[in-house]
C-alpha cells in the first residue's frame, strides 16, 4: 500500500473514530479537539488527523476557527430553531424525491426499525435507530447535495436532541413513535401529500419544544 493510501485510510479511521464520539455525546460541544491529543490516543501522525478534522468539517460535526484549531460547534437556541426550519424545507424534498423508488424491501426495513424502537430503548439506541427510522424513508432519494445536506442538519443537532430526549423521558417517545407511526402508513399507501405533511410536523413541533427549553443550550455538556 502506497503512503498516501495508508493516510488515506488512517484518515477515515480517525474520522469515524471522532464521528462517533461526537455522535454518541462523549465529545461535547465546545470541546475543543487538539491534533496531538487526538494522534495520541487514536494513533497515526498530525496529517492524517488534520484531514480527518476537515472530513468532519465538511459533515458539520466539526468547526474549524483561523489560528484557535477545531472543536466540536456550541450552538444557541436561535441557530439551532434555524437548522430546525432548514430541515422542514429540505426533508420533506427529499421524502418526496424518495417515496416513489421505495420498494417493498424497504418499507419492510423502516417497519422492523421502528419495531426496534417501540420495543424501548435507551437514549443513545434511540437516538441511533431514529436517524436509521428516518434516513431509511430517504433511501430512494438520489439526489446527492439534497442528502448531503440533511446528513449534515442531522450532525450539527444531534447533541440538542440528545438533551433533549434526556430531559423528557419516554413521554417524549410515545409521540414520535405515533408520528413515525402515521408516516409509515402514509408511506404504504403511497401518499406523498400525506407523508409530506406528516414529516413536517414532526420536525415542527421538534424545534418548537426545543427553544422552550433553555435549559438545553446552557452547557456543552
Amino acid at each position: 500500500m502506497s503512503d498516501a493510501s495508508t493516510e488515506s485510510a488512517a484518515s477515515s479511521r480517525i474520522a469515524q473514530a471522532l464521528r462517533d464520539d461526537i455522535l454518541n455525546g462523549s465529545i461535547a460541544p465546545g470541546q475543543r479537539l487538539r491534533q496531538e491529543d487526538i494522534a495520541e490516543r487514536l494513533g497515526g501522525s498530525r496529517l492524517p488527523v488534520r484531514e480527518a478534522l476537515r472530513i468532519l468539517a465538511a459533515e458539520g460535526l466539526v468547526q474549524i476557527e483561523p489560528n484557535k484549531g477545531a472543536r466540536v460547534p456550541l450552538l444557541d437556541p436561535g441557530e439551532v430553531e434555524t437548522l430546525y426550519r432548514m430541515r422542514e424545507r429540505l426533508e420533506p424534498l427529499a421524502l418526496s424525491e424518495s417515496m416513489a423508488k421505495l420498494s417493498s424491501a424497504d418499507l419492510a426495513e423502516i417497519s422492523e426499525i421502528q419495531r426496534r424502537i417501540e420495543q424501548g430503548v435507551d437514549v443513545t439506541e434511540f437516538l441511533i435507530l431514529d436517524r436509521e427510522f428516518h434516513m431509511a424513508t430517504y433511501t430512494g432519494c438520489s439526489d446527492e447535495h439534497l442528502m448531503l445536506s440533511v446528513v449534515r442538519l442531522w450532525n450539527s443537532t444531534q447533541h440538542y436532541r440528545r438533551a433533549f430526549m434526556s430531559l423528557t423521558g419516554s413521554g417524549r417517545a410515545q409521540i414520535v413513535n405515533a408520528e413515525h407511526r402515521l408516516l409509515m402508513e402514509a408511506l404504504e399507501r403511497r401518499d406523498a401529500e400525506d407523508a409530506e405533511l406528516y414529516l413536517l410536523g414532526h420536525i415542527r413541533r421538534t424545534r418548537k419544544e426545543l427553544v422552550r427549553h433553555p435549559e438545553i443550550f446552557s452547557t456543552g455538556s
